[in-house]
């Protein structure tokens, strides 16, 4: 049990404990990390009278479960929009090929439960934000699961809602103290733009290394799940390469971000715009995290990376700017 919220969720476990199998009980409950937008909680399920083993996999005594908490104001205002959308994706994706958990229960207005919540299947394998040997194939790994979400044939009818930008002009804020004030100016300008054509697909739209797990080493090495699928939209692919493209910056600085747009096109998936085009969408995703990217940093610290200071990661997004113009000017 998590002992310092064990009183705020007294509605939400006999919620749970209603969707269970007759006979089936909440063992034990996890606190997970990496999280910023909700409370994520891991449920292990026992039938009564077990010995006490838990298999993930769902075989044997017991299984697994993840419940999604949306706690924060803001994110518990929207949660009817957000935990819905959710939970129609995860339908539409049973049984596609991408390694998505299965939806269980969604109380998405907090009818039951203390917080609007969602209940689904636990997935294998862990996030992996760490510097290590293993950057170069994870991001070849995540450019080809992005490209299969990008395939994926989805029927018009149950497309998901267009994109949406996530800052415009008049809301990028030049991070404090920055001794490259001209370079925001000039990447402000970019965006100031209407958008360019594309061609429209299914996005995930926050695909990230911190919203996918990875399970084995070296040869073994795999996407074991793909998370968070709340901001699920239809739009161009360039806008998907660009959020995961700034989120690889922030964490292994402008070379590794600036790769995975070329690992992605390695798959034969191809992105729908070129030079000023493709340059739009990238600053586009890159200019939402100004002023600074403790939104991504306060959870990928939680997971080890204590070196993510909002000093390197200023530097690390000016350098990753400056490599976009660099390339597609």
């Amino acid at each position: 049990m998590i002992e310092d919220d064990a009183q705020e969720w007294a509605g939400t476990r006999r919620w749970v404990e209603g969707v269970l199998a007759p006979g089936e009980r909440i063992a034990r409950v996890e606190a997970l990390k990496g999280g910023w937008t909700s409370r994520m909680r891991r449920l292990d399920i026992e039938p009564d009278g077990t010995d006490g083993t838990v298999n993930s996999g769902g075989g044997g005594g017991g299984y697994a479960l993840v419940l999604r908490s949306f706690v924060k104001p803001f994110y518990r205002r929207h949660a009817p929009g957000l935990l819905e959308r959710e939970a129609g994706v995860l339908d539409l994706l049973a049984g596609g090929g991408i390694p998505a958990a299965r939806l269980r229960a969604v109380d998405a207005r907090g009818q039951w439960c203390e917080h609007p919540s969602l209940l689904m299947s636990h997935l294998p394998g862990r996030v992996r934000v760490e510097e290590d040997g293993e950057v170069a194939p994870r991001v070849a790994l995540l450019a080809r699961q992005l490209a299969a979400v990008h395939a994926l044939a989805v029927p018009e009818g149950l497309r998901p809602r267009t994109w949406q930008a996530w800052t415009s002009p008049e809301h990028v804020q030049v991070p404090a103290g920055s001794a490259r004030p001209a370079l925001w100016e000039r990447a402000v300008a970019v965006i100031g733009r209407a958008a360019p054509a594309h061609r429209a697909c299914f996005l995930h739209r926050d695909f990230h290394p911190g919203n996918v797990l990875f399970t084995g080493n070296g040869a073994s090495l795999t996407v074991s799940g793909v998370l968070d699928w709340v901001e699920t939209s239809w739009g161009p692919a360039d806008l998907d390469v660009a959020h995961c493209s700034t989120a690889l910056a922030l964490l292994h600085g402008a070379e590794t971000g600036m790769a995975f747009a070329d690992a992605y096109e390695r798959t034969g998936a191809t992105l729908t715009a070129t030079g000023p085009d493709h340059l739009y969408w990238r600053l586009l995703d890159a200019l939402a995290f100004a002023p600074d990217a403790e939104k991504v940093a306060v959870p990928w610290r939680e997971l080890g990376r204590t070196d993510l200071t909002p000093a390197l990661l200023t530097a690390r997004l000016e350098d990753y700017l400056q490599a976009l113009f660099d390339r597609y000017t």
